[in-house]
This record gives structure tokens, sequence and C-alpha cells, in this order.
């Protein structure tokens, strides 16, 4: 029977971190006791709400930008995303002298639209609930001459996200279970290609808000599955279906996911700032949500937790967290 050949494999998250060795930040692993108690396990957080733009989204961004030819960087980069990707494909650009124009929605965190703009990125807006943003994005790339840097939907963005889990099992060792939040899919898909392959027996987990289940129910399903655009505080979870490229690897590789609802998301905020002394994003704080909530059955005794991002302002982290327990 004929093989079908990865579209990503431990290789190409080697050769990413290579790539990204120096400009991206080899972020810290976080230890706590009172989440160990409280949770049952050992728990090992890969702490990527500290990386460059504030989120893992760098890692994939500047892997793939970085491959561009010549000519290429001089024509510029598109990317659509909602925030942590309109980043740090902005920062990619800026790193290799280029420009980048970005696609967001018009409801983007303010904070997350300010710093894409502030790290030079020209900002096209769009309405997420009745706009196609991977159309409008081709075409404005096609009609300016710009490569396009989709946030999940390409090898050298999923290899690159893969990184951070790599840099986790090469610290720690070999982990019982990781667990990552989807969104795309881009994330746990490059994390579950280099942990599967390095450690064959370690259970991959995904976590997504209980209003944007594509990827739950895509694995039930064994094809991808659109859902009402999610109206989750995680926004950067809230996408109708997974990718074609992120699901052909996630249903291989992943054992399972399971959901989160807003109320635990904010419980988890709550718990990282206060006992961990870190801030996170709603998308961010899923994994977490999802140990303190006791969502995972069977818990093993080692289990590393991708927290993937931190790009939350005063005023909304205040708005999400400040009201009763």
């Amino acid at each position: 029977m004929p093989t079908t050949t990865p579209p990503v494999t431990l290789d190409d998250v080697r050769s990413a971190a290579a790539r990204i060795e120096g400009v991206a930040h080899r972020t810290p692993v976080l230890r706590s006791l009172t989440l160990d108690a409280l949770v049952g396990a050992e728990v090992l957080l890969k702490c990527e709400n500290l990386q460059r733009v504030g989120a893992f989204k760098f890692r994939g961004a500047y892997n793939a930008a970085s491959r561009l030819t010549p000519e290429q960087l001089a024509r510029g980069i598109a990317a659509y995303s909602s925030g942590n990707h309109a980043q740090a494909v902005a920062l990619a650009a800026r790193e290799l002298g280029t420009t980048a124009v970005i696609v967001m929605p018009e409801d983007a965190p303010p904070s997350k639209r300010d710093a894409t703009a502030g790290y030079g990125a020209e900002i096209v807006t769009y309405d997420r609930y009745t706009g196609d943003r991977a159309a409008i994005a081709e075409a404005l790339a096609a009609d300016r001459g710009l490569t396009l840097i989709p946030p999940y939907e390409h090898p050298h963005v999923i290899a690159g996200q893969g990184t951070a889990a790599l840099e986790l099992v090469e610290e720690t060792g070999e982990l019982d279970a990781l667990v990552a939040p989807v969104g795309g899919g881009g994330l746990i898909a490059g994390s579950a290609t280099a942990v599967k392959a390095l450690h064959p027996g370690t259970r991959v987990i995904g976590v997504e808000p209980e209003a944007g289940d594509d990827t739950r129910r895509s694995l039930a399903a064994g094809r991808r599955v659109t859902v009402p655009v999610p109206r989750t505080i995680a926004d950067g979870q809230a996408v109708p279906t997974p990718g074609e490229l992120t699901f052909s690897v996630n249903r291989r590789l992943l054992d399972g996911v399971v959901l989160v609802s807003d109320d635990e998301i904010r419980h988890a905020m709550r718990f990282a700032f206060e006992r961990l002394k870190t801030v996170l994003e709603p998308s961010g704080a899923t994994p977490l949500a999802a140990l303190l909530s006791g969502r995972i059955d069977n818990l093993p005794h080692r289990v590393g937790v991708i927290l993937s991002g931190g790009n939350v302002d005063a005023a909304r982290f205040a708005e999400l967290c400040g009201g009763p327990r």
C-alpha cells in the first residue's frame, strides 16, 4: 500500500528551530506546586505568552517569511489574522526589511490592532461574521503582487509553531501528555508532529472553547466540519472550520479534543495571574482551563502545556477577570 508523505516532519521542525534561533525567544518552562496539587499531576507550562509579539505565532511567521526569495521580500507580504499572527507577520516583515499588509476583523482587540500597526504594517479591516478573510487577503495579495503567509495553512508556518513543543521536550524530557489550544490547528499540528516523532506514547490533547468546537466535531466525523463563527472570549480560537492542511495532520496525530467554557477560561486567567504571576489572553488560557476544570479524563503524571499567548490589554483583562468568581 502506498504511503502518503506528511506535510510536515520532525526534520522540518528542527530546520525551523535552527532558522528562528537567536530571533525568536526560547521561552521559559514554568512550574507550580500549587497547580500540581490541584490537578494531581506534574505540570510543565511552556510560556509562549513571553514570546516576541506575546504569542507563539512569531515562530511560524518568521520561519515562513525568512524562506521567501529576495524578489518576494522586495514586493512584500500579506496575511490575515484576528491579532497574533498579524503581529507576528508584521514583526517578521520588519526584521527582514520588507513590508506587510494585514487583513484583520473590525472587532479585533484594539491592543492587537495597535501593536500590528506599531510594527509598521498596513491594516485592512473586514466584518468577521459576514466576510471571508482568506478570500479578501488572497485578492489583495494578487492585486498587489504580495506573498500571502496564512496563519496556519502552510507547512513552514506549522513547522515553526512546532518548535515550541520541541523546545519543551528538549528541556523536560518525555511527557505523558501534551495539551495545547486549537484554533486553525497549526500549533497543535506542529507540536504533535515533533512530540509524536520523538515520543510516540505521548498523548496529544487539544482544547477548544465550547462555542468553537469545529476540530472536535471534525475528528468525530472523520472530515472537516464547519460551525457558525464562534462567539467566545477566546478570539484567537474563533475559527469556524479546521484548516485542510492542519486537519490532515491532526486527524492522524491527535488523541482527542476537550472543550472549556468562557467562565472556565476566565477562572484560568485569574489563576495564572494570582498564583502563577503570569498574564494570559483567553486563548492562551484554554489548556490551563482544561486542567483546572478536570476536562481531561485519566490525566497522566507528566503533562506539558503550551500557554500560547498573553496579548490582552489591561482594560480587557480587568473586564474579563474582575467580576464575581
